[in-house]
């Protein structure tokens, strides 16, 4: 019996505080200056209480939230309450559930996620952090739904032939000297695994050595095989006991006008720089052009080259 009395009397203490918890009143006249200060860390955002008076932090995910001041949720955000308990205590979540990239190169769960470190960054006097993508950072160039997988066959195609030209550097020495000066330079490509490579013949004009730099940084002395000064076309060889990444040589006749061009060469030393355009016409006479001993036919493109600085290969 006095244990049933305990009980009863211990539920009439406790009963009285939580209700008067839950139904605290708002007060008639909202009055700011009874109002808490405001954090310097509020990273969700800022929001007005449950009165609509005060300014304070808003709720993160999967902060709590709900009705009497237990929390409210920031931007991008609702109270996720429980099956059966909708005026009661929820969960913050993001309307947005997807990961998103940063410009920190970060992958967030979530846009307020990123948001919330976008306003820590402002506060810490760091950069700010945006939405890059949508997605996983690592997932740009390799996610089949990402707009960069769909549209960057530019960047597909240079991954693809950028190992296989070489930077040509150009060599004379000096008169009444052993010593050598670079004098020129220029691009070409590999076209065998055995060493070959297609440049054009005005590089090599007058110059005594020719050095080959590969894209992986590997340096070898080239000889001249062949020089057509006619077509403008000269191969040299370089030799190597290892693998040499190539490029195979296309059909002129295969070209249509409009196709994409991507050229790839070493203007004015800038190796490995890459410029596209379009086949303009495939046809072009060499009368049209001013060339009056010319019994040759060009292709035309728009695609920003540099002749004086040697063979661009052209894809």
């Amino acid at each position: 019996m006095m244990k049933f009395v305990a009980c009863i009397l211990f539920a009439s203490v406790v009963q009285p505080r939580l209700v008067r918890k839950r139904q605290t009143p708002c007060p008639e006249v909202c009055d700011t200056s009874r109002c808490p200060p405001s954090s310097d860390s509020c990273y969700y955002g800022v929001v007005k209480d449950y009165c609509n008076c005060c300014i304070i932090c808003a709720s993160g995910e999967r902060d709590i939230c709900g009705e009497r001041g237990i929390g409210v949720c920031g931007e991008g955000m609702v109270c996720d309450y429980e099956q059966g308990k909708r005026r009661h205590r929820g969960t913050c979540v993001c309307i947005s559930t997807e990961p998103v990239c940063g410009s920190d190169g970060r992958t967030y769960p979530s846009l307020c996620r990123l948001r919330a470190e976008n306003r820590r960054a402002g506060l810490s006097g760091t950069p700010p952090v945006i939405q890059i993508q949508k997605g996983h950072c690592d997932s740009g160039s390799l996610n089949p739904s990402s707009m960069r997988y769909k549209f960057n066959f530019i960047a597909d195609v240079v991954d693809k032939i950028a190992p296989a030209v070489v930077h040509l550097e150009l060599f004379r020495r000096l008169p009444y000297s052993q010593q050598e000066v670079p004098v020129s330079s220029g691009s070409g490509f590999i076209v065998s695994e055995d060493g070959w490579i297609v440049t054009n013949a005005h590089v090599l004009s007058n110059k005594q050595r020719i050095k080959v730099e590969l894209k992986s940084g590997a340096h070898y002395d080239a000889t001249v095989r062949d020089v057509d000064e006619k077509i403008d076309i000269a191969l040299i060889k370089i030799e190597s006991d290892k693998h040499l990444p190539l490029l195979l040589l296309g059909r002129s006749s295969d070209l249509r006008p409009g196709e994409f061009v991507v050229a790839v060469g070493s203007p004015f030393s800038l190796q490995n720089t890459v410029t596209t355009g379009i086949v303009s016409t495939t046809q072009r006479g060499g009368h049209e052009l001013g060339l009056k001993d010319s019994d040759m036919e060009y292709i035309q493109t728009d695609a920003i080259i540099n002749a004086s600085q040697g063979w661009k290969n052209v894809h």
